[in-house]
């Protein structure tokens, strides 16, 4: 019994060290400059329906607006936009994993259908840090992404067991999804250590890009960096297969976080930009990353029920339109915000040297 038991646990630990060994490494600067030549230059929005407050929203089955998808989706790719940065949700898959994977398909065929690529993201530190399946809130008028949802948030500290289901998630739709080539990257974990959660957020994010790397999609992995946290974007720069960030300043500042990061020899990947009232704009922002093939993902394509027309640190409670929108594109009813900006979005994307 006691040699059956020590072949058991050898041939356990043999196992157990060829799987880890599966984990793949991090994309050298040649292979991720290799994918990137093979790709348009990229440029869409961060996507969620107007119809939607938040993920769940979005990704429920009793939500999941499969109409207002195409509708919108239209509307980008009316103006040469080819990518949508899209957040998911792990309780929207736990409450019913083959219906989400069946809905997250669904909005990949939709999205296909109009020369979209997909940039899908898991994690996220921002805003709500508690959920609930179901009905979810109405928005709060003039407040910018008031039902917004962060995920794990603060369950994950309530019931540190968590971890399991979010591994679960994460390596299920990776593996469901690890070939589709209407999905152009992953996004592990949206600014990591916001909301004062600082460093308690580097364990997850260890552990998701370990989970991603045993899974290895076709497509990279990244997680962009957003803040002054310099272990965690140390981290993030070291195991992104390519290098996403976020910039929300004018030009010249814009320029400078460029150059610092083009030092790292990898593709770059701008998936939040755009703030009216920053002064990060389409007419200022958008030809510095096209001239230099980086991928332009501004925050907002439809004025809906995440409010993000309003400014993140101005409220506007009347809920009265305000003059200049923070965020966002068009309107419901696909007419711009200003028909200026969508026709230099266009010359940008549809001239003779858009493409």
């Amino acid at each position: 019994m006691k040699k059956t038991t020590f072949v058991c646990v050898c041939m356990m630990s043999v196992t157990m060290c060829l799987y880890a060994q599966q984990e793949r490494p991090v994309w050298t600067k040649e292979h991720a400059n290799a994918w990137y030549k093979k790709q348009p230059w990229l440029r869409g929005s961060d996507f969620i329906t107007s119809t939607a407050i938040n993920q769940l929203e979005m990704w429920q089955a009793e939500t999941f607006d499969a109409a207002s998808i195409d509708k919108e989706l239209g509307y980008a790719e009316s103006i040469g936009l080819n990518c949508m940065r899209v957040f998911l949700h792990h309780l929207a898959w736990q409450q019913d994993p083959a219906g989400f994977k069946q809905r997250v398909k669904k909005y990949l065929d939709i999205a296909g259908k109009h020369h979209v690529e997909t940039i899908f993201v898991f994690f996220d530190d921002c805003w709500n840090e508690s959920y609930h399946t179901g009905k979810q809130p109405d928005p709060k008028p003039g407040i910018h992404n008031s039902g917004w949802l962060r995920d794990p948030g603060k369950l994950l500290y309530d019931d540190p067991a968590l971890v399991t289901v979010l591994e679960k998630y994460v390596k299920d739709v990776l593996t469901t999804f690890k070939n589709d080539k209407r999905i152009v990257m992953w996004d592990l974990y949206n600014e990591p250590g916001n909301s004062d959660y600082g460093m308690k957020s580097l364990p997850l994010l260890e552990k998701i890009f370990h989970w991603g790397r045993q899974i290895n999609p076709s497509q990279p992995l990244t997680a962009g960096v957003w803040s002054d946290y310099k272990e965690l974007n140390a981290f993030q720069l070291k195991n992104s297969d390519v290098i996403s960030y976020h910039n929300y300043e004018d030009e010249k500042k814009h320029q400078v976080e460029i150059d610092s990061l083009k030092k790292f020899g990898k593709p770059l990947i701008c998936t939040e930009y755009m703030a009216r009232l920053r002064n990060s704009t389409f007419f200022n922002i958008m030809p510095i990353l096209k001239a230099q093939k980086i991928a332009a993902i501004n925050w907002g394509l439809v004025s809906g029920k995440t409010n993000t027309i309003y400014a993140w640190d101005t409220p506007m409670p009347d809920g009265s339109e305000p003059k200049v929108w923070f965020h966002d594109i068009f309107r419901k009813d696909g007419t711009p915000y200003k028909k200026e900006e969508t026709d230099f979005i266009k010359n940008l994307t549809m001239g003779t040297s858009g493409k």
